[in-house]
C-alpha cells in the first residue's frame, strides 16, 4: 500500500515523502497514530497544496526578516541600567531588556528568545549581540550599556 507520511518516521522517511509499505503495518500502525496517510489523488493534492503554502510562509518569514535586519544593522541600541562602583549593574541586562529597547527605540518587536545571549550582561559598556532573525539568519547588533534608570 502506498502512503504519504505525515510525520518523519525512523527507518522509513521524512514528512511528505510516499512510500510503499505492507497493508497491515499502515493499517494497524501507521494511520491510527497519524503518522501517514493513504496515497490517493485528493491526499497527493491537498498535500502538494500545503506544501507550497508552507514555502510561501517562509518566503514571507525570511523577507521579514532581512528587512529587519537591515533596520537593525548599524543601529546601537542603548539600554539603561543602575550600576555601582567600577560600572557594575545592580542586576544584570538579559534578552528581554535588550528586546523591550528594540521596540522603544525603533519601533520594532523582536522575541526575546531570539536574542542569543551567552550570559546576561552584567557591567556598564559596548556589547555584540547575536539576533537570530530566522532559521540560519543571525544579525549581531551593537548594545551600549549605560548608567541609568531602567
Amino acid at each position: 500500500m502506498k502512503v504519504i507520511l505525515t510525520q518523519k518516521v525512523k527507518k522509513l522517511g521524512d514528512k511528505g515523502d510516499v512510500i510503499k509499505v505492507a497493508d497491515g503495518y499502515a493499517r494497524n500502525y501507521l494511520f491510527p497514530k497519524g503518522l501517514a496517510v493513504e496515497a490517493t489523488a485528493a491526499n497527493l493534492k491537498d498535500f502538494e497544496k500545503a506544501k507550497q503554502r508552507q514555502a510561501q510562509r517562509e518566503a514571507r518569514e525570511e523577507a521579514e526578516a532581512r528587512e529587519l535586519a537591515a533596520r537593525l544593522k548599524d543601529r546601537v541600541i542603548i539600554v539603561r541600567a543602575k550600576a555601582g562602583e567600577g560600572g557594575r549593574l545592580f542586576g544584570s541586562i538579559t534578552g528581554q531588556d535588550i528586546a523591550q529597547a528594540i521596540e522603544a527605540e525603533l519601533g520594532l518587536k523582536v522575541d526575546k528568545r531570539k536574542i542569543e545571549l551567552k550570559e546576561h550582561l552584567k557591567a556598564l559598556g559596548d556589547y555584540r549581540v547575536p539576533i537570530r532573525l530566522y532559521k540560519d539568519y543571525v544579525v549581531e547588533v551593537a548594545v551600549q550599556v549605560a548608567e541609568g534608570e531602567k
